[in-house]
């Protein structure tokens, strides 16, 4: 497979390159920040959408340099929500949401065209409805890279910022879209910074920052919010969808005194039945448990992460990754849900397709699905290029409570890496009024789509649903579900 310039000689070290490449790229950050792609290979034809790909730079010295994809709005783009995509990890490529959950392509899993897997148009694109920006955010993310080596240490507060000033320059340089409603949304460990960024670009406003932006609110989908929580409420939900016992339910929450992510070491009873609870747990596929286990065992509450869980040849491409037919996607005769994603990694990496995008030529080594030097751990300690200083943000959506803002939380019920059953605990704790709606069904095609709660304090309001049969990334497992409940929300009228 080619790799785009990755031709510095091994003695180089990486500051020097870093240093090189901040020199030989200067005149690129001015000249070249946006591109409009009009065709992708693996697609026949010209796009039927507008996409723009580019830069923006942001922080000191505007070191870090953020690709992005923009895709307007299919429907009417002068009216239809703006909103910024941002993907889980932290380090994972948006790409990834581009081409399986909420983007306007899909691939075509086997087939290939000159060499690289061929394309389609997604039926379930939230382009249909709103003008998106997928972000490679931190830097390191995705096609993102940094001019100066300081640059490449991040944080959950940093990144929030990164990605507000972000935006804030994007509608500068788009300012068509200044007035239309603004959403932060995005998935998984992006639900830590949302409503971060979120106060952030109230905050700006207030302080009279340009251009004043029309934020409206946020959305999050399967959202990491309170770690400790979230984790906890993973031995509840495997009990409620009857993986492990009620007498083993019970004990652990005796024994261990309702906390299992930071059980006390001492307490060896309380080990003893953690590991009980992970036995009977380890071949279960914790994104989505009716989906086949294709890899190590599940720990559920301490040990191994779960969030590390997934083929590492997926995660990060070391290894070369060849064309591949669909039966690819069978491992011993069962379907692996992670074999998808090679295909992405394998068309992101190739030459061309890096010419097509406007990647700046010497930034990017190697495409990553997922950069695994900044991948969230529970309970370890943050990693070298990110640290992980948000342990919660309820504080967060509590200050957002008291501004004029919406909000939309939807949980797949499959999920058991952040279960809804967490995620309603941190809204509750927010002590909203519930309205008109106190777990009712929705529906799509008049079937059972999932069960929703309408929340309300002033002028502040929140949805929590959830989607029947989804995982993990809620929109990757039920796209039209998922679309059908977006498209009613951003148009004000109950999912």
């Amino acid at each position: 497979m080619q790799r785009y310039n990755n031709n510095h000689s091994g003695t180089m070290s990486m500051s020097l390159i870093i240093l090189i490449l901040c020199c030989a790229s200067s005149t690129l950050i001015i000249a070249n920040s946006q591109t409009i792609v009009k065709s992708l290979p693996g697609y026949s034809g010209p796009l039927p959408f507008k996409l723009e790909t580019g830069y923006i730079g942001v922080g000191e010295d505007e070191a870090v340099q953020l690709f992005y994809y923009f895709v307007e709005s299919e429907g009417n783009p002068e009216e239809d929500p703006l909103i910024i995509w941002l993907a889980g990890g932290p380090g994972c490529g948006t790409l990834r949401a581009f081409f399986f959950e909420i983007g306007p392509m899909q691939i075509q899993y086997g087939n290939y065209i000159n060499d690289v897997p061929a394309l389609q148009l997604d039926p379930n694109s939230w382009t249909k409805v709103a003008n998106v920006i997928y972000l490679d955010a931190p830097t390191l993310t995705g096609y993102s890279y940094t001019t100066n080596p300081d640059a490449v240490h991040s944080s959950d507060t940093e990144s929030a910022m990164q990605t507000a000033e972000f935006l804030r320059k994007f509608v500068k340089n788009h300012p068509k879209f200044l007035n239309n409603p603004l959403y932060v949304t995005g998935i998984s460990y992006s639900g830590i910074v949302i409503p971060i960024i979120t106060e952030e670009l109230y905050k700006g406003n207030d302080e009279g920052l340009e251009p004043k932006l029309n934020i409206q609110g946020y959305m999050g989908g399967n959202p990491l919010t309170d770690k400790t929580g979230d984790i906890n409420s993973r031995l509840e939900y495997a009990y409620r969808v009857a993986l492990i016992s009620s007498e083993l339910f019970e004990a652990t929450k005796r024994d261990c005194n309702g906390d299992y992510a930071e059980a006390d070491n001492n307490n060896l009873q309380c080990l003893m039945d953690i590991d009980e609870v992970n036995k009977r747990v380890g071949d279960i596929n914790i994104q989505q448990i009716l989906d086949p286990d294709c890899d190590p065992a599940t720990n559920l509450v301490r040990g191994v992460n779960p969030a590390l869980k997934g083929n590492r040849r997926t995660l990060r491409a070391n290894n070369r990754i060849q064309m591949q037919p669909a039966q690819s996607m069978l491992q011993d005769n069962v379907f692996c849900r992670g074999a998808y994603y090679d295909y992405a990694t394998l068309w992101a990496n190739d030459v061309n397709v890096m010419k097509a995008l406007g990647v700046r030529e010497g930034t990017v080594k190697e495409w990553l699905l997922c950069n695994l030097d900044m991948k969230y751990n529970y309970g370890k300690p943050s990693m070298p290029q990110y640290k992980f200083n948000v342990r919660s943000s309820i504080a967060y959506h509590e200050r957002l409570t008291k501004r004029k803002c919406r909000a939309l939380i939807f949980s797949g019920d499959h999920d058991m890496m952040v279960p809804h059953v967490g995620t309603r605990n941190w809204i509750n704790s927010l002590n909203l009024t519930v309205t008109d709606s106190n777990w009712d069904a929705w529906y799509t095609n008049g079937q059972d789509a999932g069960y929703k709660t309408s929340y309300e304090r002033d002028n502040y309001s929140l949805v929590f649903a959830t989607v029947k049969g989804a995982g993990h990334t809620a929109p990757e497992f039920k796209p039209q579900e998922c679309f059908e409940m977006v498209k009613r929300w951003f148009a004000h009228r109950p999912i």
